[in-house]
């Protein structure tokens, strides 16, 4: 005659079970939230408003830029002491001289803190307006009216660390 002892034969249980059940959504779990987290720290794209405007607009203003980068014409901006200059000095190195314009600075991830500055037209002919940044990551787009048909336009990425443009 033979006995069994039903504990010994190690038969699937509730307890496996459950620890296959926890494994499985700990996995689907761990990798959700690892996805998640690269996702919100790596994306440097810029919010629009309305995306399928920018869209249309996408090939006009490389056309703009094309033409704009043809001229050769170099522009220096800085951001200090609590304000932004922006200058433009032809092939030569002559400044041009430029009306007035505006500095857009924009967060890469969002709206919230989004600024515009008025610049407005130094004697020197460079532009000048006040400016308070938080620390972080900047894009600032000037488009300055430097007598063209179009507005010159310069984007640029910013890092600000204790006050200070890096």
């Amino acid at each position: 005659m033979r006995t069994t002892d039903s504990g010994s034969q190690g038969g699937f249980t509730g307890f496996h079970m459950l620890a296959i059940m926890i494994a499985f959504f700990g996995v689907i779990i761990a990798v959700n939230v690892t996805m998640a987290v690269t996702a919100s720290t790596s994306w440097t794209g810029l919010v629009v408003k309305n995306t399928y405007v920018a869209s249309q607009e996408f090939n006009r203003k490389a056309q703009e830029g094309r033409a704009q980068a043809a001229l050769g014409w170099t522009a220096t901006l800085t951001v200090r002491d609590g304000a932004v200059r922006f200058s433009l000095a032809d092939t030569d190195g002559a400044m041009k001289p430029m009306q007035g314009g505006t500095a857009t600075f924009r967060r890469p991830v969002n709206d919230v803190e989004d600024t515009v500055v008025t610049l407005a037209a130094e004697p020197d002919g460079s532009l000048k307006g006040p400016v308070a940044l938080a620390d972080g990551a900047w894009i600032v787009e000037v488009r300055a009216e430097a007598g063209l048909a179009h507005p010159y336009r310069e984007t640029r990425r910013l890092n600000v660390r204790d006050g200070a443009v890096r």
